[in-house]
């Protein structure tokens, strides 16, 4: 006979414990926007900046923390200009790509 398991008793799945390097930094993202949900780009953002440190990226987006927290937590609208400062903090970069290739 199989053990049951209770949901609560599992652990809670973090995806910033698997963000290791760049490379998955710039995977997530991509499934993050290819999902075309507007209001999860800051909150993946979040995740990731998480996973590198807040403080650090806070330093190096040139932003204060408390405005960082804002403007990364879920359902936050930031401006492009922070998304991008952000990125590049992360060490990613956002690109358009044809949506169609002829």
């Amino acid at each position: 006979m199989t053990k049951k398991i209770k949901i609560a008793g599992l652990p809670d799945f973090d995806p910033a414990e698997h963000l290791k390097d760049e490379a998955d930094i710039a995977a997530y993202l991509t499934l993050v926007i290819e999902e075309g949900d507007p209001s999860e780009l800051p909150h993946a953002l979040g995740v990731i900046a998480r996973s590198r440190g807040m403080t650090e990226i806070a330093k190096d987006s040139g932003l204060n923390r408390e405005a960082l927290y804002r403007a990364l937590r879920s359902n936050a609208q930031p401006r492009f200009d922070t998304v991008s400062r952000v990125c590049a903090a992360l060490g990613v970069k956002l690109v358009a790509q044809p949506v169609h290739s002829v």
